[in-house]
């Protein structure tokens, strides 16, 4: 608890009120309010990002989910953004359909559902909305297209809402339409009458999650367009809007934003855009890509997430800055609250936001954040100054007879590299309904007249600790089927949990490739199935599975280390890969797409026969061996040095591995 206050001056520093320039801010709601508040919200996927959250044990697991979720606890997120899962690569990696093929439905796949339930648990008033990355190969008819079928795309998009509240009991609220790819017309109507004949009018599209333009000029032009889109969505900004936007008077929202790597630099640029995202472009909602950094830190955009868990098998998690900052503004201000008019820039640089419940409740955050120290990772930041101030805040209208405020204050303090986050001071009192603050550079204020607000905190998690040298997985204790195998991270395909129920034996429980037709995708999804694990650093490992081919004539399945890529980047990834395939040939690449063969020859493997892969790389040198049985010796293993362990397909075909292991030095 920091000292008290005299009088009416929260000072920031030991200098004299007169010591900087000082300026009048007016809080007043005589003149109207602006617009309504939507809330400050995460993203769970747009790349599996929180493929390892699922493999937490508890109780670290319900702790990190408090931080994100619980209200007046840590971040008290008022939104999540989901996505619809779509079988292909997304950035960090795939998620699963519900409807694999066309006459397949299954809502338990992923777990995208169990972290809508446990944000729902937690705040039952939190907005839920879903999103399409990528869709499944049979959407496209064999074409990387959605929209060539719109009434097949809009079904698909549409039974996901109805599986998340008949097997879940979740309401979704908002939908969009095809992730940062161009949007159209027709097909945006057929999902609004699709939702309406399905009793779904309750449902709201966002559109385009892309550009404001050409949307909002689309709207303007197209009443029935207009009628069917109630919210424009645009990503990363840079805080401003368009003209055309504004003149369709439709919600604007951010609906992906910050990205950005989650140390206190990070943490600004979220500060930041927070409050400049209305000040600046009138967004009343902002959404986090991503919600928590819960997957490997090599993939694409480590630890661009609220909060890091990437460590589910030592249990260790760090609350991270940009959670604190959440907490600003989430802990004090409630969708459906309304923004004042009188809200602004500092004079000095910075910026502040007035909002209201309307029943005489006040809260007010303001920032400081320098340029150096705010920077997001998209767009480019213009130059602009931030010097210390004194700020003046005059409260009139409704709000002239509150007498006190509570104060909740963040210090970056990057010159002492000694930062402080969320940090109650003692209450505010008010003379003649006015205050002032002494605000120096890279600080967050919350002043507001809600009492409810806490720094929560859970007892520290396990220390940090390294993917175990010695990992096995035979796939047997599982529930239910058809989720991912923990610690695998897919990266093109998917990979299930299945059971074998046509040969029981030692192999009744195993994994399964399952995608047999190329996505219609996202990124740049590999020609092959690939799932990494462990540790990126490992260097001399041997790893060893069961693999079994379905595919008679051009099946084929690997086992690999040292893989280097993952996510978006996954198509050029370089390793070992030991391959074997059904024709009864194997051979070792350097590289996932096969095109540098190290070693090949006869196997005598096949198809519907299980099989087992070893391989052994030490230094410069691997081996192989089959059954048990050397195949093959290199002794010049090229680079990569370092990189996790794989197994895949060599197309999108039907394969299953069992009994995987994996030995590290």
């Amino acid at each position: 608890m920091a000292h008290a206050v005299l009088a009416v001056v929260v000072v920031s520093l030991s200098l004299p009120l007169g010591f900087y320039s000082s300026q009048s801010y007016v809080l007043d709601d005589k003149q109207g309010l602006g617009r309504v508040f939507d809330g400050i919200g995460g993203l769970s996927g747009g790349g599996a990002t929180s493929r390892l959250l699922v493999n937490y044990a508890e109780p670290y697991r319900s702790q990190i989910l408090d931080y994100l979720f619980k209200p007046d606890f840590g971040a008290s997120l008022h939104i999540l953004k989901v996505e619809i899962g779509g079988d292909a690569q997304t950035t960090d990696g795939t998620e699963p359909s519900h409807m694999h093929y066309e006459n397949d439905e299954n809502y338990f796949r992923g777990y995208e559902w169990w972290l809508m339930k446990e944000a729902k648990k937690r705040n039952p008033n939190i907005t839920l909305i879903g999103l399409p990355w990528a869709f499944p190969g049979w959407v496209g008819h064999g074409k990387n297209w959605p929209y060539d079928f719109p009434d097949i795309t809009a079904a698909y998009v549409v039974n996901w809402i109805l599986g998340a509240k008949q097997y879940h009991d979740l309401d979704i609220q908002y939908v969009g339409i095809w992730n940062e790819r161009n949007f159209d017309s027709k097909y945006i109507k057929l999902l609004r009458y699709t939702l309406d004949k399905n009793g779904l009018e309750r449902v709201r599209i966002i559109a385009s999650d892309n550009l404001w333009e050409p949307i909002a000029l689309s709207l303007l032009l197209d009443p029935e367009l207009s009628r069917a889109v109630d919210v424009i969505g645009a990503h990363y900004p840079g805080t401003t809007t368009v003209s055309d936007a504004l003149k369709t008077q439709k919600k604007l929202w951010s609906s992906e934003d910050y990205s950005t790597f989650n140390d206190e630099v990070g943490g600004g640029c979220w500060a930041r855009i927070l409050n400049q995202n209305y000040v600046n472009g009138h967004m009343t909602a902002t959404i986090s890509w991503n919600l928590v950094a819960s997957y490997y830190e090599k993939l694409p955009f480590g630890r661009d997430g609220l909060m890091t868990a990437e460590e589910p098998w030592s249990g260790n998690y760090v609350v991270e800055s940009p959670v604190w900052i959440t907490a600003h503004t989430t802990q004090f201000s409630q969708p459906g609250w309304t923004y004042l008019q009188t809200v602004g820039q500092l004079a000095q640089g910075g910026s502040y936001i007035a909002l209201t419940d309307g029943k005489g409740n006040l809260t007010v955050v303001i920032e400081t954040m320098t340029h150096d120290h705010s920077v997001c990772i998209r767009p480019p930041l213009p130059v602009f100054n931030v010097t210390s101030q004194n700020a003046t805040f005059l409260l009139k209208g409704s709000f002239a007879s509150i007498k006190e405020l509570q104060v909740w204050r963040s210090q970056f303090n990057f010159r002492t590299k000694n930062p402080s986050f969320f940090e109650k001071l003692t209450p505010l009192k008010l003379l003649d309904g006015s205050f002032t603050l002494n605000l120096v550079e890279d600080e967050v204020y919350t002043l507001t007249t809600i009492t409810t607000g806490r720094k929560g905190s859970h007892p520290d998690p396990p220390p940090s600790a390294r993917f175990p040298k010695i990992y096995k997985d035979n796939f047997n204790v599982r529930s239910p089927p058809f989720s991912e195998a923990p610690n695998f991270a897919d990266q093109t395909g998917v990979f299930e949990n299945y059971v074998n129920m046509t040969d029981p034996g030692p192999h009744t429980f195993t994994l399964r490739q399952v995608i047999t037709e190329r996505p219609v995708t996202w990124a740049t999804d590999a020609d092959q199935t690939i799932s990494v694990i462990g540790d990126y650093q490992w260097h001399n490992l041997m790893v060893t599975c069961d693999v079994f081919m379905e595919n008679t004539k051009t099946g084929g399945v690997f086992i690999a280390a040292r893989v280097d890529k993952g996510g978006q980047s996954v198509r050029s990834a370089k390793g070992i890969f030991f391959w074997v395939f059904a024709d009864g040939t194997y051979k070792v690449t350097s590289d996932l797409a096969g095109q540098t063969v190290l070693e090949e020859g006869q196997s005598g493997t096949q198809a519907y026969g299980w099989h087992t892969l070893s391989l052994t790389v030490k230094g410069q040198s691997a081996l192989g061996l089959l059954d048990g049985n050397p195949l093959w010796n290199n002794t010049v293993v090229p680079s990569p040095k370092n990189g996790w362990a794989a197994i895949g397909t060599h197309s999108f075909e039907l394969a299953q591995f069992d009994n995987f292991v994996v030995v590290a030095e």
